[in-house]
């Protein structure tokens, strides 16, 4: 007897980003050298393009695949724009920004210690991706999450 299929593949998570790159083959390649990512996966269609690929990046699968613009497949160099963010938790904040920086990545909001108890910053990827890396460093409260955001100058306009 055979076991039942999984409605959620092992090793998935619930949600997992699939994203579109203009050049996906050179994305896997900076996603490798900037954030450690393995390849565990990668189907080319007859141009050469990749259809489907996936990464695993610490506990999670990124899917990804070239842009196909004739099928309404853009990605955000066409776009100009993401309004996403990917989230990265990670051991060392500073370091995976680092790396992700000397890989290619730009740097959007350089690391810092934030109110909500995370090192934090943000990167935009070669392929106008936007990520944002942490590091948790302290477990607060809701109230005092609060009070941190409260304290925190204007931003000018």
């Amino acid at each position: 007897m055979t076991a039942p299929v999984r409605p959620i593949p092992e090793g998935m998570h619930t949600i997992t980003p699939h994203i579109i790159c203009e050049g996906a083959a050179n994305a896997i390649e900076f996603y490798k050298k900037a954030f450690n990512a393995v390849e565990l996966s990668r189907l080319p269609g007859p141009d050469g393009k990749i259809m489907h690929a996936m990464l695993r990046i610490g506990d999670s699968t990124l899917m990804l695949n070239d842009a196909f613009p004739d099928c309404g497949g853009f990605g955000p160099l066409a776009l100009k724009g993401s309004p996403v963010t990917i989230h990265l938790y990670v051991n060392d904040v500073d370091a995976t920004f680092n790396q992700a920086v000397a890989a290619g990545a730009t740097a959007k909001m350089p690391v810092a210690d934030m109110f909500w108890g995370d090192r934090y910053g943000m990167l935009v990827d070669p392929f106008g991706h936007h990520w944002s890396v942490a590091t948790h460093q302290r477990d607060l409260t809701p109230e005092q999450i609060r009070e941190g955001m409260a304290s925190m100058p204007p931003r000018a306009s």
